[in-house]
């Protein structure tokens, strides 16, 4: 026998009581990991479901915004959306806005921060938007709202485009604020019909620009918002849920139609929340009347009346 061969049989030995030695550890010791079913996993992990928050708007309040913030809160919404009225009160101090909307415990969800004028210099437009932007920011508020003005001329194809590409613009510049975007559809803009709409979002890019739609203007301008929600499902930031009533033919009043309480007009709103929750859409849903229909009631009467639709639909 050589040398050379005792070696290697020593060191055959010597592996062998190695593994045995580790065996037997391991079957004293317990195991690192436990044994468990990991079979769940075979399934395919499925979207989230649906997540609609509801928040109101202070318009109905006609610029008296602290008593909105008051009774919005009073009546147990979530959220809050304001407008750019505000701003001479709280622009040199939106920490305090922001204190003051989390003692009420309300979301800024929106500033409404008006609308963009093709027919303006552009610079102009985007400074002033998002100027609105950076003291949503500071004011912890989560989106910026804008529709637009319709020239009051002859309209041309390229207006669409032209307001696609300044919203773009506007978008870049809010998305680096870590501020989205969202167009509004609105009757008497270049964006009142369903196909006026489209032509926008089209001339316009998705990853800066997001709908914020109307339903009840979506609705008045021709359209059908229940399609709509699925149509733009995947660019939807959040939506106004809104009712509107056509006005009788003679009756007092400016315009052929009038905002309304939920389930006193035609969108047929419990509709549109089904295809919310079918679009598995996560986000804020903002109750909106313009103005108190039926002048002896109070805004925070209206904004109640909402709020106990939106109970028997299932949606709060």
């Amino acid at each position: 026998m050589t040398r050379r061969t005792v070696l290697a049989g020593l060191g055959a030995a010597a592996a062998m009581r190695l593994t045995w030695l580790r065996a037997a550890a391991s079957a004293l010791e317990p195991a690192l990991y436990p044994p468990m079913d990991l079979s769940r996993f075979d399934t395919p992990v499925t979207p989230a479901p649906a997540e609609v928050r509801i928040g109101y708007a202070s318009i109905t309040w006609g610029g008296h915004d602290a008593q909105a913030i008051d009774d919005i809160a009073a009546l147990g919404f979530e959220g809050v959306q304001l407008r750019s009225n505000i701003l001479p009160e709280w622009e040199a101090r939106p920490q305090a806005l922001a204190d003051l909307l989390a003692s009420k415990q309300l979301t800024f969800v929106a500033l409404s921060s008006g609308s963009v004028d093709v027919d303006k210099p552009p610079a102009g437009e985007i400074a002033t938007h998002v100027a609105h932007a950076t003291f949503l920011r500071a004011a912890r508020g989560r989106y910026l709202q804008c529709t637009d003005a319709r020239p009051k001329r002859a309209i041309v194809r390229a207006d669409y485009e032209r307001l696609g590409k300044l919203l773009t613009e506007i978008g870049k510049r809010t998305a680096d604020l870590g501020i989205p975007l969202g167009y509004h559809n609105h009757m008497g803009t270049l964006g009142e019909k369903p196909e006026e709409v489209a032509q926008i979002l089209d001339a316009s890019d998705p990853r800066y620009v997001k709908l914020e739609l109307d339903v009840a203007h979506y609705q008045q301008g021709g359209g059908d918002p229940v399609k709509a929600i699925r149509t733009y499902a995947d660019r939807l930031l959040f939506l106004h849920i809104k009712d509107v009533q056509d006005r009788p033919a003679g009756s007092s009043g400016a315009g052929s139609y009038q905002f309304v309480e939920l389930g006193r007009g035609k969108v047929d709103v419990k509709a549109c929340f089904a295809a919310l929750h079918e679009a598995k859409f996560r986000g804020w849903a903002v109750v909106e009347l313009d103005a108190v229909p039926d002048r002896s009631r109070t805004p925070k009467d209206a904004a109640a009346v909402n709020k106990q639709f939106l109970h028997a639909i299932g949606a709060l």
